[in-house]
């Protein structure tokens, strides 16, 4: 890990090719180094089967193990386009259309969480038959490469073809099922888009205090934490009913002193075996009940119409109190009265 303008940036270069290591060059301004521009720009020297970088009077010998990694925590650089293009640009930064995408699933996860585990498994499903149709597809050219002679005289092959058509239909009807259902749940979803466009609108809010003193700084997890329990404050499922656990209890009958002395052993036996086997009983039972809460639906309100409108402007509200209420913890006395203006 090294930096522009490091005493010993070449040093690490060099070292780093040579071995064949990774190097990270962190807070990246728009500029960079002239020495630096030939590894950036892959610009290698050939000589038979080895390949060099040539940095400052140098000719370092690449190893293809070399990467370079360059982070910059500008929020829109502007690099040149011989640098563009030789690198591969990801960015990190949170937009605001993609949170909303976040807070939209959150809030379907806590609202109507049947919906979300069932889009969950949709998109696990289309996925999965992605894989196999493309399986299918390499399993059928396989066999019509490997086809020996006429091909209408292979039994064997032509009976592989229709077997291969038959679960090709088969998979593109169930595709085509599950793009439905997953268009019929964001067409719900949809409805509480309100929701996450608010704390989208929110976080972005919090983050531009910053602009007002730097002692401002938020992070998203804590922010995803005060939406969450500001949905379950207002919450309208319905928890389920905790079932009591059958107890097994023992009792062991005393006839006299003797027996008494000469049975301890005994009955110390029996009582190890009692807790073996109640132990053995209650953890059956934990799986029974964790099989059973996993098979049952989660009983959650289904809202329409005029009540759906209610409780997405409910939500919009409890979000918004919530992240003032958590914002305002650490607001000065003199800044307090413009925030509330810009959440109003």
């Amino acid at each position: 890990v090294t930096r522009m303008g490091h005493a010993k940036v070449v040093q690490i270069f060099e070292a780093a090719i040579a071995g064949g290591t990774s190097v990270l060059v962190e807070n990246m301004g728009e500029s960079i180094d002239a020495v630096l521009m030939p590894v950036v720009a892959r610009n290698m020297i050939k000589r038979g089967t080895q390949r060099f970088f040539k940095l400052g009077d140098k000719e370092i010998n690449y190893n293809s193990g070399f990467i370079l990694f360059m982070q910059t925590k500008l929020s829109n650089p502007h690099y040149p386009p011989e640098v563009q293009a030789e690198c591969t640009l990801i960015n990190f930064t949170v937009t605001e259309q993609g949170l909303e995408d976040q807070l939209l699933f959150l809030v379907m996860k806590l609202e109507r969480p049947d919906l979300a585990r069932t889009k969950s498994d949709l998109i696990q499903q289309q996925n999965e038959f992605k894989v196999r149709l493309a399986d299918l597809e390499a399993l059928l050219l396989e066999k019509l490469s490997s086809a020996e002679g006429d091909i209408l005289d292979d039994v064997d092959l032509i009976v592989g073809l229709e077997d291969a058509k038959e679960t090709s239909d088969e998979v593109k009807e169930k595709v085509a099922s599950a793009a439905e259902n997953e268009a019929k749940i964001n067409e719900i979803s949809e409805n509480y888009r309100p929701v996450a466009t608010r704390g989208a609108l929110l976080f972005f809010l919090m983050m531009g205090l910053g602009k007002m003193h730097t002692f401002y700084k938020y992070s998203l997890d804590a922010f995803v934490i005060v939406a969450t329990r500001a949905i379950n404050s207002v919450t309208l499922r319905k928890p389920k009913e905790a079932k009591p656990k059958p107890t097994m209890a023992f009792e062991a009958e005393d006839t006299n002193d003797a027996e008494k002395a000469g049975g301890d052993s005994d009955r110390e036996h029996a009582r190890e075996r009692g807790d073996d086997e109640e132990n053995g009983d209650d953890g059956a039972l934990d799986d029974m009940d964790r099989q059973e809460s996993e098979e049952e639906a989660e009983k959650v309100a289904d809202l329409s119409g005029k009540e759906l409108s209610q409780r997405v402007e409910l939500l919009e509200e409890v979000v918004t109190m919530f992240a003032f209420s958590y914002i305002r913890r650490g607001l000065l006395d003199k800044d307090k009265l413009t925030v509330a203006a810009m959440l109003a």
